[in-house]
């Protein structure tokens, strides 16, 4: 963004053959005669596990759940209350094989 020396307000770009900037309340003109670019890079936050990491899952029970990933039977399971109060609790599975999750 650039800003009018002369006024002070923000300069508008016009392209085609000769780009230019240009003050909407001033004949201020600047030329552009070089091809300015620049990357930035954002770096990614990471994630907090909402169910708890893997601590949450150390001492949960195990019940007879079929895994839709790879088909095993068996799957720890726990419960959290996720909606308000006057909604079921909500469960979370994770399998014993393949460490597959999912909720029902």
């Amino acid at each position: 963004m650039l800003f009018c020396p002369t006024c002070g307000n923000m300069l508008l770009i016009e392209g085609g053959a000769g780009t230019k900037f240009f003050c909407t309340t001033c004949p201020y003109i600047q030329r552009v005669t070089t091809k300015i670019t620049k990357s930035i890079t954002l770096e990614r936050k990471t994630v907090d596990d909402v169910l708890g990491g893997a601590a949450a899952w150390e001492n949960v029970d195990q019940t007879d759940a079929l895994c839709p990933a790879c088909g095993h039977r068996r799957a720890y399971f726990m419960q959290l209350q996720i909606r308000s109060a006057d909604e079921p609790m909500t469960t979370f599975y994770k399998c014993v094989a393949c460490s597959g999750r999912w909720n029902d």
